[in-house]
This record gives C-alpha cells, sequence and structure tokens, in this order.
C-alpha cells in the first residue's frame, strides 16, 4: 500500500463524525442545533457529558492511530508519519461524509500531536485547562493551546523540524476553523462553556 493510499487512509478516519453519528443517536441534528458546528463542546451543549465524552475520546484516538497505527503499517520515511496525523486534522475539519464541514479540529490534532510530541502536549495541556477554567471560553482556550504547541516543539524537540512545520499548520488550520469564534469574541457574543444549550461553541 502506497503512502498516498496510506494518507487518504488518515483522512477518511479523520473523516469518521462522532459528533454528528452522537447527535443522531441523541435525537438531534448539531447542524441544526446550538453553534451548528459539528465539535464535542456543541454535543456537550445540546445532549451533556454522556455523549460528548465519547466524542472527545473518539476523535482523539482518531488523531493517534493515524500516527501510530498508520504510520507503523505503512512503514515508510519520517515525514509520512507526520503527514498521516496532518491528513487525519483534515479529514476532521472536511469530512466528506458530512458535506465537508465537520469540526475544528482541535481533539484529533491534539490524538496526533500526543503521538508525534508527547511532551509538547503534556505542556500544552495546562494551557488549555487554565485559559478554559480563567475565561470560560472553549475557543479562546484551544486556540491559545493549538498555537503554544509548536512553540513547545521547539523547547522540546529542537532538532524534529518535520513536526514543527506539521504543528505551525494544524495551529493555522485550527486558528481559522474558529474564525467565527473569534469575530463573536470581538463583538461580546461568545457564549461561555459553563452554559449548556444555548448560544456557540
Amino acid at each position: 500500500m502506497s503512502g498516498v493510499l496510506w494518507l487518504v487512509a488518515a483522512f477518511l478516519l479523520g473523516a469518521v463524525p462522532a459528533s454528528y453519528i452522537a447527535g443522531r443517536l441523541g435525537g438531534v441534528d448539531l447542524r441544526q442545533h446550538g453553534s451548528k458546528n459539528l465539535g464535542a463542546t456543541n454535543v456537550y451543549r445540546a445532549l451533556g457529558w454522556a455523549y460528548a465524552i465519547p466524542v472527545v475520546l473518539f476523535d482523539i484516538a482518531k488523531g493517534a492511530a493515524a500516527v501510530v497505527l498508520f504510520g507503523r503499517w505503512a512503514a515508510g520515511p519520517d515525514w509520512l508519519r507526520v503527514a498521516l496525523g496532518v491528513a487525519a486534522v483534515l479529514g476532521h475539519v472536511y469530512s466528506p461524509f458530512v458535506g465537508f464541514k465537520g469540526g475544528k479540529g482541535v481533539a484529533t490534532g491534539a490524538g496526533a500531536f500526543a503521538a508525534l510530541a508527547p511532551l509538547a502536549m503534556l505542556l500544552a495541556l495546562p494551557i488549555w485547562a487554565g485559559v478554559l477554567w480563567l475565561t470560560g471560553y472553549v475557543s479562546v482556550s484551544s486556540i491559545l493551546a493549538a498555537v503554544s504547541v509548536p512553540v513547545w516543539v521547539g523547547v522540546t524537540a529542537p532538532g524534529d523540524r518535520l513536526t514543527l512545520y506539521a504543528g505551525i499548520g494544524v495551529a493555522l488550520i485550527i486558528v481559522y476553523t474558529h474564525r467565527g469564534n473569534v469575530r463573536r469574541l470581538l463583538a461580546g457574543t461568545e457564549q461561555r462553556f459553563r452554559t449548556r444549550n444555548v448560544g456557540a461553541a
């Protein structure tokens, strides 16, 4: 199986829309509720923790599996393992199973970089949690944590240029997918995570 086919496989794995499936199981189409985003925060607001936690875990697992399992099975050059993680994130964001309008890539990106750069992800996690605790905004915590990942990669693994560049790329993707949130933040209309069944995630 060629590297291109493994990349396609990683993209399709990332594209599995766990949040959409969870919503359907809960009797709602998340694209018509809350923020209308297919992400775990919107699942939580619409259906609660019982649905949101499995979605988060599955989305993380997609990114990790693309790197760890597909990377091992592909047995290709170093860049392929990194590219597989990025492909999974792109699949999550641009899922062909839901009209190429998937989630924002945070959990899948976290899974991919937990496999590619575990120490960097470990250092990014308290940034995500701390900013969320201080502000209540998932969007702000996600953006800042994502941007911190390539910084931590540069600090903890300065020779790993491939992962550094991938981290920059994924951070840019996540900032882009949160552009609506940024507009709402500037307008003062962004909803905080501490609310349920309302507003935008």
